[in-house]
């Protein structure tokens, strides 16, 4: 989901902020009352992502910047395709042309990460996940991008669901003990177990949890977690999965798959902005 536009006002000033600190010391060679028409370009096939967050630099520069696009995010573009035209102050296009371009190259790099993830298991039925594993400052943005690319978001942080994992057992005692007081602490939240091994699945079903997490499991074992589980949880795969296993993985009958790859291994996209001769 689109984060809300007040969301995005407080990134992008953070993003200014942290480019253009006192004053942008190259931009004021420029006439003040200069006015040029600018183009964006995409260099590579990918997937479209993060024009939000590219308009809203420019509003903030100056609201005079007038912006046209030709494609939306998650559309997928092509080298040497023209996503958008630009108009307006010179000297705002030359100071916000960065950042706009840093959160388009970055975002559409997640979000075409995640379509080939997505295509990878087309029919199979299987939930993509993304997790925690984001860029710092940039959790909101890339989840959205993920989703741009077709696939899901898990939780967004440690306080909308309860993931119990390995640590968090040892600390309670026991996975029932760290359930209970899981339940104790947040009854509204949806409550998810980390397993190594069938031993501990069949622990975590037992107390009745609505997800587990199947930890570093391969196919094998994951088929017989999806046996000794008869549909009594939703099951998610996790751990070293690639595109060239994700298939097989979503082949044995588990519903999801959380890849930390999607966030966390990023190519930003070759784009670039052309200002008119």
């Amino acid at each position: 989901m689109l984060p809300a536009a007040s969301i995005i006002e407080q990134q992008v000033r953070a993003a200014l902020a942290e480019d253009i600190g006192p004053g942008d010391r190259t931009a004021v060679l420029i006439p003040p009352d200069a006015v040029t028409a600018a183009r964006v370009i995409s260099r590579q096939a990918a997937v479209l992502c993060g024009t939000a967050w590219f308009d809203e630099v420019f509003r903030q520069l100056d609201s005079g910047i007038v912006v046209d696009w030709h494609v939306r995010d998650g559309d997928a573009i092509g080298p040497d395709q023209q996503l958008c035209a630009l108009r307006g102050n010179t000297r705002a296009l030359l100071t916000g042309e960065r950042t706009a371009l840093n959160y388009l190259q970055t975002l559409s790099g997640t979000a075409t990460r995640a379509r080939r993830y997505a295509d990878a298991v087309a029919g199979t039925g299987v939930r993509i996940l993304d997790t925690r594993k984001t860029l710092p400052g940039m959790r909101l943005q890339q989840k959205y991008a993920v989703t741009c690319g077709g696939c899901h978001n898990h939780r967004i942080g440690l306080y909308d669901a309860i993931l119990i994992k390995e640590n968090h057992i040892m600390a309670a005692g026991s996975i029932a003990a760290a359930v209970e007081a899981a339940r104790a602490a947040a009854p509204d939240l949806e409550i998810e177990v980390e397993v190594e091994d069938l031993d501990e699945l069949e622990q975590a079903l037992g107390a009745g949890v609505p997800r587990v997490l199947l930890d570093n499991f391969s196919p094998g074992r994951l088929r017989e977690a999806v046996r000794v589980n008869r549909g009594r949880a939703r099951l998610e795969a996790s751990g070293g999965v690639g595109l060239e296993s994700i298939r097989a993985i979503a082949e044995t009958g588990i519903d999801d798959i959380s890849v930390g790859a999607l966030t966390k291994d990023v190519a930003a996209v070759d784009l670039s902005m052309r200002f008119a001769g």
